[in-house]
C-alpha cells in the first residue's frame, strides 16, 4: 500500500516528493469550471512520473442530475477529464457520485448510460462516496450498493473517503467490510479526518490530529480496505505529519 497526497500547485511531483508522498493526486484543470481542462505543459513530465498519479475530477460535475444544463456540460466535462488524464498516463480519475433531484432511481439509470458511453475508457474511473446533501448518490453504503448493481456490467472502481463515510453518519467500525460488500473492491482511499461531528453532512477535511475522526479509526479503515494507494487530503501545513502517522501505523 502506498501513501500519497492531494497536491495543489503547479509542481505536482516535486510538491509530492517534498512532503514525503509515495503517490499523488491532483486537478489537470481549474476544479470549480465548466470548461474543458487546457492541454498541460508537463503532461510528458507527469506520463513518464516515478510515482503514480491520480486526477481529481472537477467538483461541479453531477452526470446524475435530472437538469440538462447540469448533467449534460458535467458528462462533457467528464469526458475531457478523461482525455488529460489520459495524457499524464494517470492511475484512476476520481469522479464524486452526485445527486439525483428526482429521485436516485432516476440517477441509476443516468450513471449506467456514463458507463455505456465510456466503452474502452483509457483510464479507470473511479466513484467516490460524498459526506451529505439530498438524494445523494454515494453518502450511503445502501445507496452505494445499488448502484453498483446497476453498473454491474461495467468495471466501475471505487473510491473510500474516511470524512465523508465520517460526515454521513455511517458507523465506521464495519462501514470498510459494508463497502466491500456494495461495490467489490476498493481502489482508493482519502484518508482523512473532519472539522465536524459525525452525521453533519459537511465536507471539511481535518488533519488526524485535531479531527473529530479518531486516528486509530482512521488507520484501521485503511488498513481493512485492501486498497492499493492512499491519498491524504488533509491541509497544508501539517499533511506531511499525517502522511508520516499513516507509513508508521501501517
Amino acid at each position: 500500500m502506498i501513501i500519497g497526497a492531494h497536491v495543489p500547485g503547479d509542481a505536482p511531483i516535486k510538491e509530492a516528493e517534498a512532503i514525503g508522498a509515495s503517490c499523488l493526486q491532483m486537478f489537470v484543470g481549474p476544479p470549480q469550471s465548466w470548461k474543458k481542462p487546457p492541454p498541460r505543459e508537463d503532461a510528458e513530465e507527469l506520463a513518464a512520473s516515478p510515482i503514480p498519479i491520480y486526477v481529481h475530477a472537477p467538483y461541479l460535475i453531477n452526470v446524475a442530475s435530472p437538469n440538462n444544463r447540469v448533467r449534460i456540460p458535467s458528462r462533457k466535462i467528464l469526458a475531457g477529464a478523461i482525455e488529460r488524464s489520459a495524457e499524464i498516463n494517470a492511475a484512476g480519475l476520481i469522479v464524486h457520485a452526485g445527486h439525483a433531484e428526482d429521485g436516485i432511481e432516476r440517477g441509476f439509470i443516468r450513471w449506467r448510460k456514463v458507463f455505456e458511453e465510456l466503452e474502452d475508457c483509457p483510464v479507470p474511473i473511479l466513484i467516490e462516496n460524498t459526506a451529505g446533501g439530498e438524494n445523494a448518490m454515494g453518502r450511503y453504503i445502501d445507496t452505494l450498493a445499488e448502484l453498483w448493481k446497476h453498473l454491474e456490467d461495467f468495471d466501475a472502481g471505487f473510491c473510500f473517503d474516511t470524512c465523508h463515510a465520517h460526515a454521513a453518519g455511517e458507523d465506521l467500525t464495519d462501514v470498510i467490510e459494508r463497502a466491500l460488500e456494495a461495490t467489490g473492491r476498493i481502489d482508493l482511499v482519502h484518508a482523512n479526518s473532519s472539522r465536524d461531528e459525525p452525521g453533519t453532512g459537511a465536507d471539511r477535511h481535518a488533519n488526524f490530529d485535531s479531527g473529530k475522526v479518531d486516528q486509530e479509526a482512521i488507520v484501521a479503515m485503511v488498513k481493512a480496505s485492501g486498497a492499493p494507494a492512499v491519498i491524504c487530503e488533509t491541509p497544508w501545513p501539517g499533511i506531511e505529519d499525517d502522511i508520516a502517522y499513516l507509513r508508521e501505523s501501517l
